[in-house]
């Protein structure tokens, strides 16, 4: 038997055996030397496709968390910037609709607390002590209205220039600026401030507007406006019969606000990270945000409705609660629609680096647009050199550093809008084609040849 062989078993003279090489490791046979291939693929598929679950799972957390993500910003932004919530409300002043508002609720209240009726009747006791016919004072009667209109007018009038001066505006902003904790106490339900949430209903406060009012009343000769009592110096903003829901929302998402952004944000960059193809699964995560965002922005239309159609006109008129809506929430329109423009940009990138045909036609026409600038710059004496052959060698690397460097910019950006995000993205195409006419100027290439303007990115 031969020293190497086993009864029964694979030997060197044997199909499939294993023959000991020169330096004492084994060689396969082709037998053995398939099967290992053959599980070597298997495990690299099944690699491959955990790492895909699992992106797709991290994927799909980020995606139901970009709603809510935006919204907790949004909300943990204004309750906490004392001059972001007052540049939220501050327009307000300025509104016609929610001055007529203010108007017809003060000037209603002053003319109630002016006794007409006893006014008349004074007049009419008058002219009957006086020997006025009785017909005359019989007829003193229908004067009622008429003085009322009158009177109706004339206190219309003062208030509305009072409200509508700057002096309103003024007043508004500072009480809104001494009261900026009274948003914490809409969220919280304490009635302590000048937001205050009372069962269905948050109303503000104008104390301070409603004492320069009166003041300017007492001023014109309207002693009974003196008379305005407290609880006639609050105006109803919303009114909704879930607003106790509401409230236990806001609450979680103002405790979510500081942390949920960044946990979105960490969520989708592990999905990329963690897939197979980063490319491919980024250009999946922008459009998935930026379908989020569109239907954020839809869940905001729909919600106004609802809101429009809760609020009775006899609490607030549809045009006035649609301005307090629109305004309340127009940051955090404004902070949707620059994460969809976002998106679109880096989507649009994304597939740009990839193999279809358009993106490679893209590239490519990029490309020779870029190397017939670099000649155009090397016949007029600006050879670029080493640093243009330094450059043309390392494409990748430096592409990706001006695309880091963008997407710093904006992540360190304070609150960045729709421009900053145009703005970005044209400096970082900018700075590409400038490196890349660099790198093309550059005469004697030592180097290996620039990389293929049609190739595609994974």
């Amino acid at each position: 038997m031969s020293p190497h062989a086993h009864p029964g078993g694979p030997g060197p003279d044997r199909p499939g055996g294993k023959v000991p090489d020169a330096g004492g490791g084994v060689v396969l046979g082709p037998e053995e030397h398939a099967d290992y291939r053959r599980l070597r693929h298997a495990a690299a598929v099944r690699h491959r496709t955990s790492r895909s679950i699992g992106a797709s799972v991290l994927l799909l957390v980020a995606l139901l968390l970009t709603p809510p993500a935006l919204v907790a910003a949004w909300v943990d932004d204004t309750v906490t910037d004392t001059d972001r919530y007052v540049r939220t409300v501050a327009p307000l002043a300025g509104e016609p609709a929610v001055q007529q508002v203010v108007t017809d609720r003060l000037t209603a209240r002053v003319v109630a607390e002016v006794d007409v009726e006893s006014v008349v009747a004074a007049l009419s006791k008058s002219l009957a002590d006086a020997g006025a016919p009785p017909a005359v004072v019989d007829r003193t009667g229908a004067l009622v209205g008429p003085l009322r209109g009158a009177l109706t007018n004339a206190v219309h009038g003062i208030v509305q220039r009072v409200v509508s001066s700057d002096t309103f505006e003024q007043a508004w902003v500072g009480a809104n600026r001494r009261a900026h904790a009274g948003v914490v106490s809409m969220l919280t339900g304490d009635d302590s401030r000048a937001v205050r949430a009372q069962g269905d209903t948050v109303t503000l406060d104008l104390g301070t507007v409603v004492d320069q009012v009166k003041q300017r009343l007492v001023d014109q000769g309207f002693e009974k406006a003196a008379a305005i009592p407290a609880p006639d110096r609050r105006i109803t903003l919303f009114r909704t019969d879930e607003l106790s829901k509401a409230q236990d929302a806001m609450r979680l998402l103002d405790v979510m606000g500081a942390w949920l952004p960044a946990i979105t944000l960490a969520f989708a960059a592990l999905a990329v990270w963690v897939a197979p193809a980063h490319r491919t699964m980024l250009l999946v995560t922008a459009c998935g945000v930026a379908v989020m965002t569109v239907v954020l922005l839809v869940g905001l239309a729909v919600v106004r409705r609802v809101y429009l159609d809760s609020v009775p006109a006899t609490v607030l008129p549809a045009n006035a609660a649609a301005v307090v809506y629109d305004t309340f929430v127009r940051f955090l329109r404004d902070s949707t629609r620059t994460l969809l423009v976002l998106a679109v940009v880096t989507a649009l990138a994304a597939y740009l680096y990839g193999p279809s045909r358009v993106a490679r036609g893209v590239r490519s026409l990029a490309g020779r647009a870029a190397g017939a600038g670099g000649r155009a710059l090397r016949d007029a004496g600006a050879d670029t050199g080493a640093a243009g052959r330094w450059l043309d060698g390392h494409r990748p690397e430096t592409t990706g550093v001006v695309l880091g460097l963008g997407a710093l910019a904006l992540l360190l950006w304070n609150r960045p809008t729709v421009g900053a995000v145009a703005l970005v993205a044209g400096l970082v195409v900018l700075v590409l084609v400038v490196l890349a006419v660099l790198a093309s100027a550059a005469g004697g290439r030592t180097g290996g040849p620039a990389p293929r303007p049609d190739a595609a990115v994974p």
